[in-house]
């Protein structure tokens, strides 16, 4: 995000104009629908704005959020998020995905959650993220096109 108005912004990877409407599924947008990069903007919470970084945050994973249990103990997997890693200073996020992002470059990101080195995966671990593995392809895609 380089040039930001209410209605959007240019994306500081891609120079897209990316525009900005709760209608996408979001209320901080803060990726870019065609490359999934985004913007080092935040320092502690979601759309806080804060952070003087400003580092282009590469997407490198696909992860669940966090539910609980259904009422019978088993496991349910959330909504998919996107891992983004500050190119400029290491930082990890999680985001949500937005309607309009493009599900083959989704698709593209959870192939790299299948092979990030240790050294990140160790990282992503210490932060309780747990990026998306083999198993979960099935799950990414019904959430991606719907159920099969």
């Amino acid at each position: 995000m380089s040039f930001k108005t209410k209605s959007g912004f240019y994306c500081s990877h891609c120079g897209k104009w990316v525009p900005i409407s709760e209608s996408m599924g979001t209320h901080h947008r803060n990726h870019c629908p065609f490359c999934l990069w985004s913007k080092h903007v935040d320092l502690k919470k979601e759309g806080d704005r804060k952070s003087t970084c400003q580092g282009k945050m590469e997407p490198i994973g696909l992860t669940f959020k966090k539910q609980k249990p259904d009422k019978y103990g088993k496991e349910k997997k959330g909504e998919l998020m996107i891992i983004h890693y500050c190119q400029n200073c290491g930082k990890i996020s999680i985001n949500r995905i937005a309607a309009d992002d493009n599900p083959l470059l989704l698709k593209m990101v959870f192939e790299k959650s299948l092979i990030l080195p240790k050294d990140l995966k160790t990282k992503l671990e210490n932060q309780n993220i747990i990026p998306a593995k083999k198993i979960d392809r099935e799950e990414i895609e019904n959430q991606l096109y719907g159920k099969k």
